[in-house]
């Protein structure tokens, strides 16, 4: 991979800065407001209709939004009140006014490879909320080109490589996700580097091994210098 590499993308959610943890303060906060109800299940059912609408809305706090409204719907069909949607409503936006707090590593890591490689983000969710955290982040100089990708599949990448004008095999990512970030990159033969995160969202959970000579995985941020 040493010799190989030429362009490096980065996750940006729980690989660059902090995120899971908002959500599932979000989701713990939605089920206290649903008080009446079983709190695992307003979770279980708010999951499962965010699973439902992943197609439509795509990854990010404004589908989420929507989805706490549906999952309220489905809770009180006849009988739901306005303080339980404004305190959903409240969820949500608090959500987008979080604070970007980077990970341990992360600026050393960008500035050591800056100039060596070319740095991308590479990154799901919404546009606005991707573009207001990178900009608060500081980072933004690092990247020669800025993604937000509706989703995470191999063609997703291979359009993305096609645009940067860059081979697979020239081609590394980073992330914390083995589902979004790791198996598409390695299934279209690129490189990947996972970086594992304390928090996942349920809908990224892979616990099969990864056995691909592609793959690395690494403890910390700043051990990527030591691959390259």
């Amino acid at each position: 991979m040493k010799n190989q590499i030429k362009t490096i993308a980065f996750d940006a959610d729980d690989t660059l800065w902090q995120n899971e943890e908002y959500f599932r303060e979000a989701e713990l906060k939605f089920s206290e407001l649903v008080a009446a109800k079983n709190p695992d299940q307003v979770i279980q059912s708010l999951f499962e209709i965010e699973m439902k609408n992943l197609p439509m809305y795509g990854y990010g706090i404004k589908g989420f939004m929507l989805c706490m409204m549906e999952t309220l719907h489905q809770l009180y069909p006849e009988n739901l009140s306005s303080k339980l949607i404004e305190g959903a409503f409240k969820i949500g936006h608090e959500l987008l006014q979080k604070p970007v707090i980077l990970l341990d590593g992360i600026e050393e890591t960008l500035s050591h490879l800056f100039g060596k490689y070319r740095l991308v983000m590479a990154t799901k969710g919404d546009l606005l909320d991707q573009e207001r955290k990178l900009e608060k982040s500081g980072l933004a100089k690092y990247f020669h080109h800025i993604e937000i990708m509706s989703d995470k599949k191999p063609a997703n990448y291979q359009k993305l490589i096609k645009h940067l004008d860059c081979k697979p095999e020239n081609f590394l990512m980073v992330g914390n996700s083995l589902k979004s970030d790791i198996l598409p990159v390695l299934a279209i033969n690129g490189f990947a580097v996972e970086v594992p995160y304390h928090t996942t969202w349920q809908h990224e959970i892979h616990d099969e091994p990864i056995e691909h000579p592609n793959f690395y995985s690494v403890n910390s941020m700043d051990q990527i210098i030591h691959l390259l």
